[in-house]
């Protein structure tokens, strides 16, 4: 099967001239592209509900505080309308005053920032609020800076060389603890995306699929603290393959992994789109498993900084929250995504083919081994930094072998992930937020429960001790 498919054979028959007929080259329609979804996205941001559920979010509390029993409100508001109520409200007080300070901000203290990424379909939120002016709406000046490597960010985030950064959301954990590095406090703000990962083979193993029978492999993962990494372990682990005995795992760069699986010095990866999509556009791999099909919502990467950003930081820190949070709100509508793959791919920020990258935001994708698959949740960006996910990184981590004696999980996980922040923020933009802190999650058929991180950390048949 050719690795073009419909709907995007169009766009391979502009890799020859300009099939619209209005532009001189396809370099010039291509810019003319990107420019009308940027401004078509823009017109969506602008006449978006977030200020309508800003101002909502402050008469709903002005409500609930005059009436705090939930039924005796409902009863209110049935009996009188919610026109009539707010009218009533707002003669003995100043709700319109009170909107127009929610929407006041502090002084930024500082407003020109250097934020770091990597070039991956999973730090689409923090790309896409560059050219859709979410962080110049609040005040600040950003330079996205592109990395080569995961190291590199670690580093550049150690030096000070970056006020903030695109994380591996495992990273800022251990940053935090002294794992791999000196210890530094880091702070996880978002998670930048959940699923959106896959392991994939080398065309020679088609017909060689049951991870049983994976001895010997090498794979390639793009940093060791990474959820690559632990989602992995944990997929070979469950098949009985000691992912270091049995095994070998390399870390690369994902901008790497295609040219290495090309090269057969790899058998497989399990790193971050598009490069699984790459693979599969290349002719030089098929996609295995989407890692949802290990752990359905499980988080990334993350947008984070150090917590010494933060403190001396505070409302320049907000004002990049807001943006981000503001970035990932439209992310997560299906609706956008062909529009912001296009705004994404050019060589600014992804570098890849449009194809590829609206193949993996869409979900509607060819797998390499013949098949066109439509999955939807192939990637989401829920935004929520939740503290069970914290635990379980750390789990994986005690597991194998990288932190050595007893830790509380949850202390450390609530220093790092910053989830009442988050909720916070995304309350006073108007968006929705779940309750509580720790939900379990279902990983390969097993209950995920941060009550029992101790337990659970021990009960692996294969691990190291």
């Amino acid at each position: 099967m050719s690795k073009y498919f419909s709907p995007y054979d169009a766009d391979r028959s502009l890799m020859m001239n300009c099939s619209c007929g209005r532009h001189a080259s396809e370099d010039e329609h291509r810019n003319a592209s990107v420019a009308n979804a940027v401004a078509e996205l823009k017109r969506r941001s602008e006449t978006s509900e977030f200020e309508t559920y800003s101002n909502e979010f402050i008469e709903a509390a002005l409500v609930k505080a005059i009436f705090p029993q939930d039924e005796t409100r409902r009863l209110f508001l049935r009996a009188v309308g919610k026109t009539t109520a707010m009218a009533a409200i707002s003669s003995v007080l100043p709700i319109a005053s009170l909107q127009a300070m929610a929407q006041e901000k502090g002084a930024l203290e500082k407003k020109d920032l250097k934020i770091g990424f990597i070039p991956i379909t999973c730090a689409t939120p923090l790309i896409m609020a560059h050219p859709l002016g979410f962080y110049s709406k609040q005040g600040l000046n950003v330079q996205l800076l592109k990395t080569a490597g995961w190291a590199l960010v670690r580093d550049k985030m150690m030096n000070k060389e970056y006020d903030a950064t695109h994380f591996l959301s495992p990273m800022p954990l251990a940053i935090s603890l002294g794992l791999g590095s000196n210890p530094q406090p880091m702070n996880v703000a978002t998670i930048q995306n959940v699923n959106g990962q896959a392991i994939t083979l080398a065309l020679k193993h088609k017909n060689n699929r049951d991870p049983k029978n994976w001895k010997g492999f090498k794979f390639a993962i793009p940093f060791e603290f990474s959820m690559h990494n632990m989602l992995l372990r944990y997929y070979l682990a469950e098949a009985g393959i000691d992912p270091d005995k049995d095994v070998q795992l390399r870390v690369v760069p994902p901008a790497e992994m295609v040219a290495n699986l090309r090269a057969g010095n790899i058998d497989g990866f399990l790193g971050p789109d598009p490069f699984n999509q790459r693979a599969v556009y290349e002719e030089v791999g098929f996609i295995h498993l989407l890692t949802k099909d290990i752990w359905n919502g499980h988080p990334c990467c993350a947008f984070g900084t150090s917590t010494d950003f933060i403190q001396k930081n505070p409302n320049t820190f907000a004002a990049l929250y807001r943006a981000v949070l503001t970035s990932a709100a439209m992310a997560r509508d299906q609706k956008n995504r062909e529009l912001i793959a296009k705004v994404i791919s050019p060589q600014a920020y992804l570098n890849q083919p449009e194809a590829v990258v609206t193949q993996v935001l869409t979900g509607k994708f060819a797998d390499g081994l013949g098949n066109i698959v439509n999955v939807p949740d192939r990637v989401d960006f829920d935004p929520i930094p939740w503290q069970s996910m914290a635990v379980w990184m750390l789990t994986q981590m005690k597991r194998w072998g990288y932190m050595k004696g007893d830790i509380n999980y949850k202390q450390v996980a609530e220093k790092v992930f910053l989830l009442t922040d988050a909720k916070k923020t995304m309350a006073q933009l108007g968006q929705k937020t779940p309750e509580g802190s720790y939900p379990k999650f279902n990983i390969m058929g097993k209950t995920f429960d941060a009550d029992k991180a101790v337990a659970y950390a021990d009960s692996f048949p294969i691990k190291r001790v």
